[in-house]
């Protein structure tokens, strides 16, 4: 069966194998997310798909050469499903300009964003040897040629190539780029889910456990800061707050996106979950470098904390995410 919830559909996976678990509904799930960015399609207006209907309806030579001659260079210009994806329905906006929203909202300028996105691929690079325990070797071509490790963190990226990359969706007075929002990237997760009775009877030790979660909504056009709602929301369900966590993933959709969670966090505010420790934040370097295959990211994250959970021998790990539409997700993990 296939979930979706829009980048946390890899988490609700996972928190909908706890909820059948739970409820005596099986004791064993795989479970996962994939998603291939680079294959969404280009799409055409509905008027000129109705012209490439009418021409292959069309019989003999005449009437096809009239048919063709109702074509517009304007038909061919097609809309880019990408785009259409990452639009939000209800407020019209894509998910690039709600992290411009953010970063008037809380001051948070292109230097910022651009240091942080250089920070997120110093980590990654250093870490490589590290995130490739987490790889399956992927075959691209009937050559058996495989890639064996992301291509999305860049050894040579730097404050000044940072700095040359034009705004992406404020044109005249924005600040979100290329460079420091999440790349477009193809991406897939697996993940073997049981029963803690179950996984002791067939001898598997676990990597960690699922302790708790929350889902939460929030405005769409502020959609970055739904994780700042779902800690706080895991936080009344758990009794623990970001203090309490070794590790802390927050997913990169946009640099300013993270930077708008980590501040409104710490303000004196209902909703806020208490200061997040920048220092356990990210460790691995983040989707800058890494990229987003959006039905992949929470469950990558859940495998990623796990792993670097054991690394250090710590014992807690917080994962959370914005969600387009206006949502957000916190999943509190454990080590075994």
């Amino acid at each position: 069966m296939t979930v979706q919830r829009n980048c946390v559909s890899g988490c609700e996976a996972v928190t909908l194998a706890q909820e059948r678990l739970l409820a005596g509904r099986g004791s064993i799930f795989i479970v996962g997310g994939t998603e291939s960015m680079s294959n969404i399609p280009f799409l055409f207006k509905q008027r000129t798909a109705e012209k490439f209907s009418r021409l292959s309806r069309a019989r003999g030579l005449g009437q096809r050469l009239q048919t063709m001659a109702a074509f517009r260079p304007s038909d061919f210009l097609p809309r880019i499903g990408l785009m259409l994806g990452l639009t939000d329905p209800v407020c019209g906006m894509n998910m690039g300009e709600t992290a411009e929203v953010l970063a008037r909202e809380f001051g948070i300028n292109r230097d910022e964003q651009d240091a942080f996105a250089l920070e997120s691929h110093k980590r990654a690079v250093a870490a490589r040897e590290k995130l490739s325990e987490e790889i399956c070797p992927a075959f691209l071509t009937a050559k058996a040629i495989a890639a064996t490790k992301d291509n999305g963190p860049r050894e040579n990226q730097s404050t000044e190539a940072l700095a040359k990359l034009k705004p992406v969706f404020d044109r005249r007075t924005g600040t979100v780029t290329a460079g420091n929002a999440s790349q477009v990237t193809d991406g897939a997760v697996a993940l073997l889910v049981m029963s803690e009775e179950r996984a002791e009877r067939l001898g598997y030790r676990p990597l960690g456990a699922l302790t708790g979660y929350a889902y939460a909504g929030c405005d769409p056009t502020r959609m970055g800061l739904g994780p700042v709602y779902a800690i706080s929301e895991a936080g009344a369900k758990t009794g623990l707050s970001p203090a309490d966590a070794d590790l802390i993933e927050i997913n990169e959709a946009f640099a300013a996106q993270t930077l708008a969670v980590i501040k409104s966090s710490a303000k004196s505010l209902p909703h806020s979950p208490g200061e997040i420790p920048t220092e356990k934040l990210n460790v691995n370097g983040g989707a800058i470098a890494l990229g987003h295959p959006v039905g992949a990211t929470g469950a990558r994250l859940v495998l990623s904390s796990l792993k670097e959970l054991h690394r250090r021998k710590a014992k807690r790990a917080l994962i959370t995410l914005c969600v387009g539409g206006g949502q957000g997700a916190a999943l509190w993990l454990e080590r075994n």
